[in-house]
């Protein structure tokens, strides 16, 4: 399990990062991101303590990535962020999506898929094919959650990805130690979002571009 998006106490999550990524090498992860929420009032403080959590690589078999999760930032201001965060040392850029489970900015698709500093744009909700086709151009992933109530727009998410030959990938947005799941339960997860077996594979393979 290659898993780009989870969060720890240094935003909403419930656990220290060494906690988190412990229980993730026991669900047999590869990579983790951990990718906290931040604007500008808390990105230099995220960044430069979840880089501490990168020890754990000398210790366990796992490699651990420096991210944020831009959130519920104005859609003007997120390219400024997004540079500043990969300036600070952030290895992944998640950005927030359109979700529908939650009040998010219109037009914060639309702003984060014209970026080549974002990895990820997380739940993106009722994306569009235009939006989608832009973040194939610009390399950006959308993503096919794990995560209840942000994953009720899964299939729609899958099928314009697909249709737009946009790079899709299955994260957690992982909070607590029950969110965390397997390779074999994120198949299901694609699978679920209407995706074919084969097509959910090859998902699952598109998050080996985060590994070095």
């Amino acid at each position: 399990m290659i898993d780009m998006h989870t969060h720890s106490i240094f935003s909403d999550g419930e656990l220290i990062p060494s906690e988190l990524v412990r229980r993730a090498v026991v669900h047999g992860y590869r990579a983790i991101g951990i990718t906290d929420h931040v604007d500008f009032t808390n990105v230099e403080h995220v960044i430069k303590n979840v880089s501490k959590a990168k020890y754990l690589e000398d210790e366990l078999d796992i490699q651990v990535k420096v991210g944020v999760e831009i959130t519920h930032v104005p859609p003007r201001k997120i390219a400024s962020l997004a540079r500043l965060s990969k300036e600070l040392g952030a290895e992944v850029v998640v950005v927030h999506g359109e979700t529908i489970n939650e009040p998010v900015m219109p037009g914060t698709n639309a702003a984060s898929v014209m970026l080549e500093e974002v990895d990820i744009l997380a739940h993106p909700g009722f994306i569009t094919i235009e939006e989608a086709e832009t973040a194939r151009d610009n390399d950006v992933c959308l993503e096919i959650t794990a995560r209840n109530g942000h994953n009720r727009t899964n299939g729609h998410v899958a099928r314009i990805g697909m249709e737009a030959g946009a790079t899709l990938v299955v994260d957690t947005d992982a909070h607590s130690p029950g969110n965390l799941i397997t390779k074999e339960f994120a198949l299901k997860v694609a699978i679920g979002a209407g995706l074919t077996d084969n097509q959910a594979q090859d998902v699952l393979d598109n998050s080996l571009r985060f590994l070095r």
